[in-house]
């Protein structure tokens, strides 16, 4: 029930968010829009209020406002078929004689028509839902921010240091310091630290110790940036086991959650950087556990699996072993005040978009593999995690999955809002419309860009599915 429900819910809100805010425009601008419907193909549910007829189809993966256009018979291909040739006639069900087209017999005024409003009105309408979508995205992070407050890592103390090319200075910190000032200014939390170093404005950022005063250049050839420096540095955490994946090596040698690892073959561990260093150095290797679980020592035997991950420093892929265990939750909550929660509303969507756009300059450039692509399964599966895991995790996955769609339709693809506003200005421009069969053509280059990038998510989803289940 929760795997049918879940992905009903995140994505049928998003979906619905998205198409009511074509819909309110078109309403606003006064083009007629006889059909909002969420999904495609046969209709599942259908009731008509007012003019415009509210359709539940049988097809979750999308869905559209029917505008009256002179350009209906291309929409058909999409939005199941013509005005025209799903017109009611007398003795239809449903027909009425005071209607306009298609569910009666008065024809729709010229003042109606889509292509008759103005350029900036249709833009208006073409970017409606985008903005939608992010208004979407921002009211759901404001709202989990008052609620829960802001997740912060109250811990100064520094668990891991490396050292990036360029800043041999970063190396006077060392695990085990207290951090108390960045740039002069005291931090409570490693949240601020973070911050702090991040929005260094000049050469240098300066991070003050119980030790020493530490100043590391940020400027100039070779060396890091701030966003560098934060990468380099990693809080203190107990190695503590918060939780183990099913079947992973962790799992099939019997470690637990809860459980303290005191040492790894023989050498005692004080953080959980130690015990990710040494078991990133053991990929393939057994090696000898021993830790404390209830008050008693048990020595286990762990093989971590080989896997190839990128630096988050030198961006260069390597081979470290893994062992499927996470460390335990070291976060904590602040209340948040309506103003924090909407600066930090704001913030959060905006870096929610441009990681999205930074994710889709990849794909083009060459930089991000078309194999990280997710389809319906992958959203699936990502909605029932999130539902398992409570309400503050489910509404999560909506905002961020509210900001993809919005990116992504401001995609210059024909059928995506994008390319329907890149057509417009074109036209425009032009001085005239295209021609019908040019307009055909467009579309089908479109709908089979769709088609393509759906059949390689859905086969990333399908082949990811299997390797699960192999495992």
């Amino acid at each position: 029930m929760l795997a049918l429900v879940a992905p009903i819910l995140v994505f049928g809100l998003v979906i619905f968010v998205h198409e009511l805010g074509h819909f309110v425009a078109a309403k606003l601008t006064g083009v007629y829009a006889p059909r909002f419907s969420i999904g495609f193909g046969p209709a599942l549910f259908r009731k008509r209020r007012g003019e415009t007829e509210y359709v539940l189809a049988a097809l979750p993966l999308g869905g559209y406002v029917r505008m009256a256009s002179r350009h209906d018979a291309e929409a058909a291909l999409l939005e199941g078929g013509s005005e025209e040739s799903s017109a009611l006639r007398p003795g239809d069900a449903g027909y009425d004689p005071n209607a306009m087209m298609p569910f009666g017999p008065k024809p729709i005024p010229e003042h109606r028509w889509f292509e008759s409003k103005s350029l900036g009105a249709r833009l208006f309408i073409m970017i409606a839902g985008v903005v939608m979508n992010v208004l979407l995205a921002f009211v759901v992070f404001v709202t989990l921010n008052a609620t829960y407050g802001d997740q912060i890592i109250p811990s100064r103390v520094i668990g891991a240091v490396r050292v990036p090319p360029g800043a041999p200075a970063l190396g006077q910190l060392q695990p085990g310091d207290t951090i108390t000032a960045v740039n002069a200014q005291p931090v409570r939390s490693w949240n601020d630290i973070a911050q702090r170093i991040a929005e260094t404005s000049g050469d240098i950022v300066v991070v003050r110790t119980q030790r020493a005063e530490v100043r590391i250049p940020v400027a100039g050839a070779g060396a890091p940036s701030p966003s560098d420096i934060v990468s380099s540095l990693d809080f203190f955490i107990p190695p503590v086991i918060g939780d183990v994946l099913p079947n992973s090596p962790a799992a099939r040698a019997g470690l637990r959650a809860r459980d303290s690892v005191v040492a790894i073959g023989g050498q005692p561990l004080r953080r959980w950087s130690e015990l990710q260093e040494r078991v990133g150095a053991s990929a393939g290797t057994s090696i000898p556990f021993q830790v404390m679980r209830d008050g008693q020592l048990v020595s286990l035997t762990l093989r971590p699996e080989s896997t190839v991950v990128k630096d988050p420093v030198t961006k260069e892929s390597r081979t470290i072993g893994k062992i499927g265990a996470v460390g335990a939750d070291v976060t904590a909550r602040e209340p948040m005040s309506l103003g924090s929660s909407l600066t930090t509303g704001a913030r959060q969507t905006w870096m929610t978009a441009t990681k999205i756009v930074d994710v889709v300059k990849g794909l083009l450039t060459g930089g991000v593999s078309p194999r990280q692509l997710g389809g319906p399964i992958a959203i699936t599966r990502a909605s029932v995690a999130a539902a398992q895991s409570g309400l503050e995790s489910l509404f999560m996955l909506i905002a961020l999955l509210s900001v993809n769609v919005a990116v992504l339709n401001l995609l210059p693809i024909p059928i995506l809002d994008g390319g329907q506003i890149l057509l417009n200005v074109a036209e425009a421009a032009k001085g005239s419309p295209f021609s019908s069969r040019t307009r055909e053509y467009i579309l089908r280059f479109g709908l089979v860009a769709i088609l393509l990038i759906f059949a390689l998510s859905t086969f990333n989803d399908v082949k990811d599915s299997l390797s699960r289940w192999l495992s």
